[in-house]
């Protein structure tokens, strides 16, 4: 029976050793998982950087939307407070107080030797200011409170000086428009009254003023 004998026989087992060997199988292991890991890590910076794009993207509507909501904001509170404006001006100018009327009045009251000098008719107005509202809300009321104060200025020369300023007075409070128009009793008062003093024909005379309070009117 022949006998083989393999000359390689060695070249091939150190050639087999080398390919099971442990470190290069290590090595090819560790280089896999950094391939692996590469592409991992590509595709989450892909994720990421498509993430952030839709981000910016969302963030950029919600602040066009935040710019709308505000702008309508202000628009609906200049509506409201034109709004609030507008019923007070009417309620103003229908419950206004009409200076022709007084004047109409005034023509019916006549005493004896005393002469009318100077009328005059003091409209103030004063409010409180409300407190701060939530924004977007519409502007509270505001109440205007008008303030009227007739004052007149009259001479008397009568026989006595003097002695016709109370019944002027009287006559006064008792004009209809007077009493439409106050609440109290003594909204008509005399203020001032002068010493007699001599006029230009030898006549004496005192001047007087009256004040007539009328009621307050809010609105």
């Amino acid at each position: 029976m022949p006998i083989q004998i393999n000359l390689l026989n060695e070249a091939q087992a150190q050639e087999e050793l080398r390919r099971r060997d442990p470190v290069k199988r290590a090595i090819f292991g560790g280089a896999l998982l950094v391939a692996v890991s590469l592409v991992w890590f590509s595709s989450s910076l892909l994720t990421h950087v498509v993430a952030s794009s839709r981000l910016a993207q969302v963030q950029a509507n919600i602040q066009s939307h935040t710019n709308d909501y505000n702008s309508v904001v202000v628009n609906l509170r200049k509506v409201a407070d034109a709004k609030v404006r507008l019923t007070a001006l009417t309620k103003l100018s229908a419950s206004r107080f009409l200076q022709g009327s007084l004047l109409n009045s005034m023509q019916q009251l006549y005493v004896p030797n005393v002469r009318l000098i100077r009328l005059q008719m003091n409209q103030t107005y004063s409010r409180v200011q409300p407190a701060a509202t939530e924004e977007g809300a519409a502007p509270a009321k505001v109440p205007v409170t008008e303030h009227r104060v007739l004052t007149l200025d009259a001479k008397d020369s009568s026989a006595n000086p003097g002695d016709q300023v109370n019944r002027y007075k009287d006559s006064l409070s008792q004009l209809d428009f007077i009493k439409a128009n106050v609440t109290t009793n003594n909204a008509v008062k005399l203020s001032n009254l002068s010493a007699p003093q001599p006029g230009s024909d030898g006549k004496p005379f005192v001047l007087f003023t009256v004040e007539c309070r009328f009621s307050d009117q809010t609105r």
